[in-house]
């Protein structure tokens, strides 16, 4: 995926004639891409930054950080993931900068991508697909089929962790503990292998089914994980005093006002209702933990004893 991120913007901006023909063909065609500013206000600005809350509620990624073996790994994990956003991110901003370029300046005969001519200046219909086009426009089928894995090992990464975590909910969380408690490993095992199949096809029917781009279906989704559970493991983390129930009613109303406030609220550009929803999702659920935890009984003393317990490792 790295290579991939790397390899296709360099690409594409020397195949425009280089990175200063490449700046002037955006501005001729989108000179508000040439300001990081362009179109910015104070709700857009806290959106965007409200996206890094997003990663405290993701199964795939809090894996990663169960899998660590000790505090002395930190830091290179760090490292690496930190290494790992910066240059894949700016592949993949880099890669949509070429792409406005090459489509104003390259002959689109032929392009594997819708393209329809706007004031005499060709523009993408489907933006989303730039990446697949340069992918077989400027390298020979054998590497673009590396490319296009690419693309694929960046799907499987998620998607692997979000059906195991899943499908372990379903046939451990709820099917176990709620309809069949003595079932055995075998019964479970086909619990979880159905979970998995039927969460796939009701992935597939609602992305075929959406009509929203893929960045707006993922913003949601992450959305819905930050909002629903990042609270839950911060809290579990710093605050012993949080019970069950606290827990579960930040759950509950986190994912309520992610799905509210993303369905029902939205406004116009700019607007408070603009804001995204993980950010009062974030706020209520952490309330909601704050306020049912408080009005409940506190947890056992054994649980605050591991509370501290961990918090001396």
């Amino acid at each position: 995926m790295i290579l991939a991120l790397i390899v296709v913007p360099i690409r594409a901006i020397s195949e425009v004639g280089g990175w200063g023909e490449a700046v002037q063909a955006v501005g001729e065609v989108n000179p508000g891409a040439l300001d990081i500013m362009s179109g910015a206000t104070f709700i857009g600005v806290v959106s965007l930054l409200a996206w890094g809350l997003g990663y405290f509620g993701q199964p795939h990624i809090i894996t990663r950080f169960m899998a660590l073996r000790s505090t002395k790994d930190v830091p290179k994990a760090r490292l690496i993931g930190m290494t790992w956003m910066v240059i894949g991110l700016f592949g993949a901003i880099f890669t949509g900068f070429a792409g406005i370029a090459y489509v104003a300046n390259v002959s689109t005969a032929g392009m594997p991508f819708a393209t329809e001519v706007s004031n005499g200046v060709t523009v993408l219909v489907d933006s989303e697909q730039i990446f697949i086009a340069f992918s077989q426009l400027l390298f020979d089928p054998w590497v673009a089929g590396i490319l296009l894995a690419a693309i694929l090992a960046a799907i499987m990464s998620t998607i692997d962790s979000q059906l195991l975590v899943s499908s372990s909910a379903v046939a451990e969380d709820f099917y176990k503990a709620v309809l069949r408690k003595k079932a055995s490993d075998r019964e479970l095992v086909w619990v979880g292998r159905l979970s998995v199949v039927a969460i796939a096809l009701l992935a597939i029917y609602l992305a075929y089914s959406a009509e929203a781009t893929v960045l707006e279906l993922v913003a949601y989704a992450w959305g819905g994980f930050g909002g629903a559970f990042g609270p839950i493991i911060l809290f579990s983390l710093f605050w012993k005093r949080m019970t069950r129930n606290g827990a579960l009613a930040g759950i509950i109303i986190g994912a309520l006002t992610i799905f509210i406030w993303g369905n029902y609220l939205t406004g116009g550009p700019g607007g408070i209702f603009d804001l995204y929803e993980i950010v009062p999702a974030f706020i209520l659920n952490s309330i909601a933990i704050v306020v049912f935890s408080l009005i409940d009984k506190e947890p056992s003393p054994e649980i605050q004893e591991e509370f501290d317990r961990a918090k001396t490792i």
